[in-house]
């Protein structure tokens, strides 16, 4: 089930074009207080590395933590650039939470979300790194969904006399 809907375009946004806009749907209540709780029980990595990523702080992207893609919560994601970071201790070793881990990376990735993967101690000991791994990778994603501009003369309404 998607949490988006469609609603037609009111008359002033007619002009930019005719169809529906999408519209979150809200969210039901126990999806909800699983996320604020999720909210108020940050990990040490988490605290951690939402500290970086708070405010528009990490390349001016506007990261939410704990945000529900249903049916999952993301520990941290960029609408923005559709990223996902993951931050996994070491229950996620198993073999039964790899294949979940992976099973949830792949339905991501069929809405559009890229997925990172960082371990508790990576953020914890090595928070320059991963934040060098982090900003490339950020970097990249926004290039590659950056449409490409049409070469000078095509496309333009200047070009045409």
């Amino acid at each position: 089930m998607s949490n988006v809907a469609s609603q037609p375009l009111s008359h002033r946004e007619r002009g930019r074009g005719e169809g529906t806009r999408p519209v979150k749907l809200p969210l039901p209540e126990d999806t909800l207080a699983f996320c604020k709780q999720l909210r108020s029980h940050l990990t040490s990595a988490e605290q951690t590395l939402w500290y970086l990523l708070r405010d528009r702080r990490f390349l001016g992207l506007k990261f939410r933590r704990q945000h529900s893609v249903p049916p999952y919560v993301l520990d941290f994601y960029c609408d923005a650039i559709k990223l996902a970071i993951e931050l996994d201790g070491g229950q996620h070793n198993e073999t039964a939470a790899e294949q979940r881990d992976e099973k949830r990376s792949v339905y991501l990735h069929e809405r559009g979300i890229e997925v990172l993967r960082y371990w508790n101690h990576e953020v914890l000991n090595e928070t320059e790194s991963v934040l060098e791994d982090l900003m490339q990778r950020a970097q990249l994603r926004a290039k590659s969904l950056t449409p490409t501009p049409l070469p000078e003369g095509e496309g333009n309404a200047e070009s045409i006399s």
